[in-house]
C-alpha cells in the first residue's frame, strides 16, 4: 500500500470524530453550519499540509537497528579473527569479518556490508587514492 494511502487511512478516525463533534455543535446551535463545514475542511487541510513532515513515520521499508548500519564505516577495536568488536560513532558492535577479509587488525577502518541479528558483517574499508 502506498505511504500516502496509509497516512490517509490513519487520519479517517480523526476526521470521523471531528465530523461528529461538528454535527453535534450544529445540532445544539452552538455554531452555524457554515463554521462546522469550514472547521471540518480545515482539519482535513491540516492533515494534508503535515503529510510531508510525517511521511517517514508511515513508511514500511525503514531499516532499523543493525540493518541501518549497512554501508557505514567504523574502526576495529580489537583484532577480528574473524570475530571481535568495532566502534561506529560512539557505539560498540559485535562484528565478524566477511570471507574476503579473514583477519582485520585493531585500528583498521572497516565498512559494514551486512547484518545478522545484532552482529555486523564487515570488511576492511577501501582506501581512497589521494593522488586523484
Amino acid at each position: 500500500m502506498p505511504t500516502f494511502l496509509r497516512y490517509l487511512f490513519f487520519q479517517v478516525p480523526g476526521w470521523a470524530i471531528g465530523a461528529v463533534i461538528a454535527l453535534g455543535l450544529v445540532h445544539w446551535k452552538v455554531i452555524p453550519s457554515w463554521l462546522a463545514v469550514l472547521g471540518f475542511f480545515g482539519l482535513m487541510l491540516k492533515d494534508l499540509v503535515f503529510y510531508p513532515l510525517l511521511r517517514s513515520a508511515y513508511e514500511t521499508k525503514v531499516k532499523s537497528g543493525s540493518e541501518a548500519l549497512v554501508g557505514k564505516k567504523g574502526t576495529a577495536q580489537d583484532d577480528l579473527l574473524p570475530e571481535g568488536y568495532i566502534r561506529i560513532n560512539l557505539e560498540l558492535w559485535r562484528a565478524v569479518a566477511d570471507s574476503a577479509s579473514p583477519k582485520i587488525v585493531s585500528g583498521t577502518e572497516v565498512e559494514v556490508v551486512g547484518a545478522e541479528g545484532m552482529k555486523l558483517i564487515v570488511r576492511a574499508a577501501r582506501k581512497r587514492d589521494s593522488s586523484l
